[in-house]
């Protein structure tokens, strides 16, 4: 069996302090059933000393939730754990998480003050001494304490294995090795990690816990170097959320972890399928959006566009995927049609929503689809839809529109240009009329010499945006027939001259006379 890498995931507390966050109790509630549904292990509910409002969410969390353990952070002060013990003293499984500055950058800087010493050997005196009170203290509240050794990226080693030696002599059960700054790389904190469990005499009574922040984007790869090393619990927010370039991404650490089980040789109890719900959960809750190009839960993350991967993830799916969407919480794999895309990835869609083409369809189709598709992000199937309707004419077809110009505007009267093919023939022909539609129609019906009358003209958007296919519908009436002709285009006034001659065209095929 492999081991247990533990979850500890502070979403609700260090993802909360991203910068114009901020969730009230019953929201972190809500965060917490989910979290709680994705079976992490802890669950660091708030800083109870913070605020009335956080120490309400971190008492709720704790009377609510079950199965994960429910953590309160402090400082290593004792108003901070004792609002802490108070806090969590409902939860079924209550933790502490306390903990002090360990480099002398933090030293220094926060505790300038000569009560801590006079020196940096007084003060790092001190700050043990400081950091044992906090765990003895919190050791009368709750079995399970776990200690953070600030800015332990930046630390001196030698320093860091004494505090934590001290601290778990004083009852600590989890030490966290933050790299708070996200200073380190891979390398140099899989080092730190490996020289705590080879050096810190009793580390067999602790777990070794990794928290990393992004500021260099290491936070994922810092993360899997400590349990390379032998940290066996992780921390870190959904989304990756967290002060200034967040915190190591729970759903990237895991996911690297399952698929990457050869390597690594653990296993975390997480219901990865529980991802993707969970990370829109928290994105709507904390209005940050998730980037499109996010691993495991972005919008592309299993999306496939330009031709050569279409083709082969079509083929055989492990060609582009290492990881199932089902396994994440998404339904299935997309191919995103765009202008990259090949005949097989339009063949494909095609084929899923109903339409079976010959190849000189797919080629005529395909013509069409690039045009559209130079001008719209992305080619929906309600346009495709459209495009075949638009393109795949009966070989009888009597009209086809060759150009059309428009001129139009506020102080000018509407004119339309088209030339047309009748028969082979092209011909041309201009008319101006109460706007650029009614121009268009009129310049229509002078070349091809139609009597038919236009009874109902309508337009509606396929898609949503300003590049959104237009899909215009003209019922036209001559000698007693009437009909529908079709038209689509990301240019409405184009589709409206389409949708004219298709409908020509029906008449014709009927027999009815219009040239």
């Amino acid at each position: 069996m492999s081991d247990k890498v533990q979850v500890f995931d502070t979403t609700l507390r260090d993802g909360e302090q991203a910068a114009g966050t901020r969730l009230g109790s019953r929201e972190k509630l809500t965060v917490a059933k989910q979290l709680a549904r994705l079976k992490v292990d802890v669950i660091e509910a708030g800083y109870p000393s913070s605020s009335p409002e956080d120490f309400a969410a971190v008492e709720l969390i704790a009377q609510e939730i079950e199965g994960p353990s429910i953590c309160a952070l402090s400082r290593a002060v004792p108003f901070d754990i004792e609002a802490c013990g108070r806090a969590v003293k409902r939860a079924r499984r209550p933790r502490i998480h306390t903990g002090i500055g360990v480099s002398d950058i933090h030293i220094m800087g926060k505790f300038r003050d000569e009560k801590y010493g006079t020196t940096l050997g007084e003060k790092k005196v001190t700050m043990i001494r400081m950091a044992v009170d906090a765990v003895k203290l919190a050791r009368q509240y709750v079995n399970d304490v776990e200690f953070y050794a600030e800015d332990s990226g930046r630390s001196e080693p030698a320093y860091l294995y004494e505090m934590l030696e001290a601290v778990i002599d004083a009852g600590a059960t989890v030490l966290n090795i933050p790299d708070t700054t996200g200073y380190a790389v891979p390398e140099q904190y899989g080092a730190l990690i490996r020289g705590i469990k080879e050096k810190v005499r009793n580390i067999d009574r602790a777990i070794i816990s990794v928290h990393c922040h992004n500021d260099l984007g290491l936070a994922v790869a810092n993360s899997l170097a400590g349990i390379l090393n032998g940290a066996r619990q992780i921390e870190g927010t959904i989304n990756g959320i967290g002060e200034r370039a967040g915190n190591a991404a729970v759903e990237e650490v895991v996911m690297a972890l399952r698929t990457r089980a050869d390597y690594f040789g653990v296993h975390t109890d997480i219901e990865t399928k529980e991802f993707s719900r969970t990370s829109k959960l928290v994105s709507d809750m904390l209005g940050m959006a998730v980037p499109a190009n996010k691993a495991i839960v972005g919008g592309n993350a299993f999306s496939h566009s330009s031709g050569i991967h279409v083709d082969g993830f079509l083929k055989q799916r492990e060609t582009y995927e290492i990881m199932r969407p089902e396994d994440v919480g998404f339904t299935a794999s997309k191919v995103v049609l765009t202008a990259r895309t090949g005949r097989a990835g339009l063949r494909d869609r095609l084929e899923k929503i109903g339409f079976t083409l010959t190849q000189e369809e797919l080629d005529q189709t395909y013509q069409r689809f690039l045009l559209v598709a130079d001008k719209k992000q992305e080619v929906f199937d309600e346009d495709l839809a459209a495009i075949v309707h638009d393109e795949i004419h009966v070989a009888t077809d009597t009209y086809h529109l060759d150009y059309l110009h428009i001129y139009s505007g506020t102080s000018a009267i509407p004119t339309a240009t088209v030339r047309l093919r009748v028969n082979g023939d092209s011909r041309e022909g201009a008319a101006i009329g109460d706007g650029p539609v009614d121009a268009v129609c009129k310049a229509i019906s002078a070349v091809t010499k139609s009597s038919a009358k236009l009874l109902r003209y309508e337009i509606r958007a396929l898609t949503s945006g300003t590049e959104a296919m237009g899909e215009v519908t003209a019922h036209l009436e001559a000698e007693g027939r009437r009909v529908m002709g079709r038209g689509a285009s990301t240019d409405v006034i184009e589709a409206s001259a389409k949708a004219y001659v298709d409908g020509l065209n029906k008449l014709a095929n009927l027999g009815v006379t219009t040239v």
